[in-house]
């Protein structure tokens, strides 16, 4: 059985159900598996032929096996992942994997629909209560509401900048109800996902059994490892070692993360290219050594990844030998040359992301949105400065619906993106939602006040 262990190395390993529910280590750090299991030539040469929901439940087997039978797995599976992964060709072997066809039109519905699921059914066989506590740089908050409405034992509270999410990603996590709760909060993403973790460190709210659905929680990096393996079976041929190319739009690095699971697997992978915005903390920290964040983090039109400070770098440089802290603070240097063999780090502004998209539209009559389009930018540099890989299977990560973000997607493009079910009719339902500035103990005694029952 696979334990998990915290990357700040304080605390004992925990088993895959404890890390679920627990979400951050008490002591703030991040949990990782102990081993990262090696999937096998046969399920690697299986994979184009098996559905997306069986291929899901072949990966995440060896992490969950001893927490749940293989049926019950099986199952979770089947009714998380009923809706199509196209992968789109733009030109030559490249192509968008568009994971924005989901519930609610985001990549996160990939994890938050199978945490929803799975963490449902912990609570239910452990007992009690859990209170999920996210912050939300956009689609976060609504795939995990939408994940987690109306769940038995469960209730949600999402924090939101509320200057930074679209109308449309606002709307789908504030008409909801139920079960689920928002506040928008007057500062910036890394202020709400600051009050996050700082909640679950303060001892004083251990009897409320708080547990988070971002992607602090492993349970939202391991489904999201399978859709690269996906990917890379429907367009090479992994089975007999052909390497592909990836490309991530990165902002908290939980997909990243994911991708890195599966690169650990054995998917035969020549480079991950991490695209980030504006803010550039990641690319610049692989290329000098150097780790500063950006503190207030920059406003971008790529709204999920306007993040100055990543919480998954922390798991980036376990995972080559290396240790942070969650303030940022290096205790020991990872591997720095490999991560340089293996990743390729670009930022990508709003000028370029916009021009992008409207190229891409123009030349190829792809439809792409911001965070899709640093992606597709992400690839282009990384193809431009690596040429001999340009007739390698490339696959760019398009994390969101277009229609999440009209009017920049209209005033490129000169269309109207088309409305997916997911987003019908979210402007006419009523709103609610809190407010509350970046307080810490207001924040705390709100919590006490509502959740300690």
């Amino acid at each position: 059985m696979i334990s998990f262990y915290s990357t700040n190395r304080g605390v004992p390993q925990v088993d895959v159900g404890q890390a679920l529910l627990q979400g951050q280590a008490a002591d703030k750090g991040l949990y990782m598996p102990s081993a990262v299991p090696t999937m096998s030539l046969d399920l690697l040469r299986r994979a184009r032929d098996l559905s997306y929901s069986q291929l899901a439940s072949e990966i995440l087997w060896p992490y969950l096996e001893g927490t749940f039978s293989r049926e019950v797995l099986d199952a979770l599976c089947e009714e998380a992942y009923d809706y199509p992964i196209p992968l789109e060709k733009v030109r030559d072997r490249l192509h968008v994997m568009r994971l924005d066809q989901g519930p609610t039109a985001s990549f996160k519905d990939f994890a938050a629909r199978f945490m929803g699921r799975a963490l449902g059914r912990l609570v239910r066989e452990r007992g009690g209560e859990l209170v999920i506590l996210t912050a939300t740089s956009g689609d976060t908050g609504s795939a995990v509401a939408s994940a987690f409405l109306g769940v038995p034992g469960i209730r949600v509270l999402v924090l939101f900048p509320i200057d930074e999410v679209s109308d449309r990603q606002r709307q789908q996590m504030t008409t909801l109800g139920d079960n689920v709760a928002t506040v928008a909060m007057s500062g910036k993403f890394d202020d709400c996902q600051a009050l996050v973790k700082r909640a679950f460190a303060d001892p004083d709210l251990h009897s409320l059994s708080l547990s988070s659905a971002n992607s602090i929680n492993i349970g939202r990096l391991l489904p999201q490892s399978v859709y690269y393996v996906y990917g890379a079976s429907r367009l090479a041929d992994i089975g007999n070692g052909e390497k592909v190319v990836f490309s991530v739009p990165s902002g908290n690095f939980g997909d990243m993360m994911g991708g890195m699971l599966a690169i650990k697997s054995g998917l035969p992978v020549h480079r991950m290219v991490i695209a980030t915005n504006a803010n550039d903390e990641v690319p610049r920290y692989l290329e000098t050594g150097r780790y500063d964040k950006i503190e207030p983090s920059l406003v971008c039109i790529s709204n999920a990844m306007n993040v100055g400070h990543p919480s998954n770098l922390a798991r980036l440089v376990d995972l080559y030998g290396g240790r942070m802290d969650e303030t940022g603070v290096l205790q020991e240097v990872p591997d720095m040359d490999a991560m340089g063999r293996d990743l390729f780090a670009v930022s990508i502004d709003d000028e370029q992301t916009r021009e992008t998209i409207r190229k891409v539209w123009n030349d190829h009559r792809v439809m792409l949105e911001p965070h899709g389009a640093v992606g597709w930018a992400g690839l282009e540099a990384f193809l431009s400065k690596h040429p001999r890989h340009k007739g390698d299977a490339c696959i760019s990560l398009e994390t969101a619906h277009p229609a999440k973000f009209p009017d920049e997607v209209r005033n490129i493009t000169g269309q109207e993106p088309p409305l997916p079910p997911a987003l019908a009719g979210l402007s006419t339902k009523p709103e609610r939602f809190g407010r509350m500035a970046v307080d810490y103990d207001a924040f705390k005694a709100h919590l006490l006040a509502e959740y300690d029952r």
